[in-house]
């Protein structure tokens, strides 16, 4: 099997936390364990460790997403996998020791690939004053 990168894996993290997410607004129950081997058969530390960190701190994640999105909006207003991108990127700046321009610009490459102009744009600021704030 291919050695699978960390910009490939991220891709899957998002596949991963769409699923989530669709499970979670249609209130139907999952092992996040199976969500992950249904869309990853090998065993990989990166993928559980991003996925289970985003469940575990979503709330905190999603703050922070809301605190800086642009004025009437909030993170349950994007698309599912807009949603993921995000949540991929501030779990990334906040809660590991991937450099923080690394997390941004991975967030902003996944966007690149599968949101459209606007909420790219709208990712990248978000992270961007996250990141800054970050600074102190």
């Amino acid at each position: 099997m291919e050695q699978l990168n960390r910009s490939k894996l991220r891709k899957i993290i998002m596949t991963i936390l769409y699923q989530i997410n669709v499970y979670d607004k249609n209130k139907i129950k999952y092992e996040v364990n199976d969500v992950i081997k249904s869309v990853l058969e090998i065993d990989n530390e990166f993928v559980k460790e991003v996925v289970y960190g985003i469940v575990t701190y979503k709330n905190e994640i999603d703050k922070l997403a809301n605190k800086y999105i642009k004025k009437g909006w909030t993170i349950d207003r994007l698309g599912h996998t807009d949603q993921a991108i995000l949540r991929i990127g501030i779990y990334e700046l906040m809660y590991t020791d991937t450099p923080d321009i690394v997390a941004i610009n991975e967030a902003i490459e996944l966007a690149k690939l599968y949101s459209d102009e606007e909420v790219r744009k709208m990712i990248n600021s978000i992270l961007d004053k996250i990141y800054h704030n970050k600074q102190g």
